[in-house]
């Protein structure tokens, strides 16, 4: 088992292998190497290495990894990448390989961390010597099984009472909804800019953390969903009241599963209706009619929303692999530790 570590500048020459190790393992388009490259383009610091581990001429495990200080380092995790940057083979130990790489990093490393790993895609290890992990959130998914009638059906009655309720009230005013789905290539610029639109009139605008075409957010999304569109494997939903464009979802595929990465409405449409909802519901249907997918991930944290919409929730987690089990032992002691105050 020996490591290599290279600049992250040249992922791309890496991509390939990076793609057949994800495909070895359940299907994760957020780990996918046009994701990858597209969060380091935009949110990069020319500090992230790039570690490989092979057994001879066999890849057991690759990640993206930053220094976290002088001694630590972690997985690249930028705030729009739902897991961190880290695959291995299935049938590969984590804690054997974590031990591995701590000690192959450069310089002395004493600490090297997984974030926001899920459960789904690597197994949680059990606590052990030099190796610990934290619950980070739980979130949600749907399973698609079945017909969308009967998963509906199962749905709580206020939900689909309430979703009834609106389009009644919406066809009384003669406002006929639409969705579109977009992917296109050519179609990701201006649906990144109309995103943007829309995200703008919430708080997001008025933070100034909206997507936007000209900010890192929107370059982001922009490059990463024209390589996935290229490919035939996004959807780019976008919601109509009549002709004005009021909800969409940026999503990436891969295999069984789709991936939500963001959602946005217009927060000028009156408050008893719910674009987003419905448009969800219209989505849902479709994803279920045509059969190619298996799972709806959402990967963010789960809202009361959610459970409205699926029981099935699982909790990411982070895990840290000490180079000595020593070192864990002292962390969780000063963790532990009273703070001092100065009337102590």
């Amino acid at each position: 088992m020996k490591w290599t570590f290279l600049p992250a500048a040249g992922f791309s020459t890496i991509s390939p292998q990076w793609d057949a190790l994800r495909a070895l393992g359940p299907a994760a388009p957020m780990l996918a190497a046009d994701f990858v490259a597209a969060l380091l383009a935009a949110f990069g610091t020319g500090r992230e290495r790039i570690a490989l581990c092979r057994d001879g001429e066999a890849l057991l495990a690759a990640a993206l990894l930053v220094p976290q200080g002088r001694a630590s380092w972690a997985t690249f995790q930028p705030a729009q990448a739902p897991v961190g940057c880290w695959l291995q083979r299935p049938d590969s130990d984590p804690q054997a390989l974590l031990a591995s790489l701590v000690r192959a990093l450069p310089g002395c490393a004493l600490l090297v961390g997984l974030s926001q790993c899920d459960p789904f895609l690597l197994g949680r290890p059990a606590n052990g010597p030099g190796m610990q992990t934290a619950d980070y959130i739980d979130t949600a998914r749907i399973v698609v099984d079945g017909t969308f009638d009967a998963w509906w059906e199962g749905r709580g009655k206020n939900l689909r009472a309430n979703l009834k309720k609106q389009r009644n009230r919406l066809a009384a005013a003669g406002v006929a909804t639409r969705l579109d789905t977009w992917r296109a290539p050519h179609q990701v610029a201006q649906a990144i800019a109309d995103y943007g639109r829309l995200e703008s009139t919430g708080w997001k605008g008025r933070a100034g953390t909206a997507v936007a075409a000209d900010n890192d957010q929107g370059r982001f999304y922009r490059h990463m969903l024209e390589a996935f569109c290229a490919r035939g494997q996004a959807s780019i939903y976008r919601y109509f009241f009549g002709d004005q464009l009021v909800a969409m979802d940026l999503c990436i595929e891969d295999g069984d599963c789709i991936v939500i990465l963001k959602t946005t409405y217009d927060e000028s449409i009156p408050k008893h209706y719910s674009p987003a909802l419905l448009m969800r519901e219209e989505a849902c249907r479709r994803v279920f009619e045509e059969g190619r997918r298996r799972r709806i991930e959402f990967y963010g944290k789960v809202m009361e929303w959610h459970t409205r919409w699926t029981e099935d929730v699982r909790t990411l987690y982070h895990l840290n692999c000490y180079r000595w089990p020593l070192l864990l032992r002292l962390h969780a002691r000063l963790q532990q530790a009273p703070v001092s105050t100065a009337a102590d």
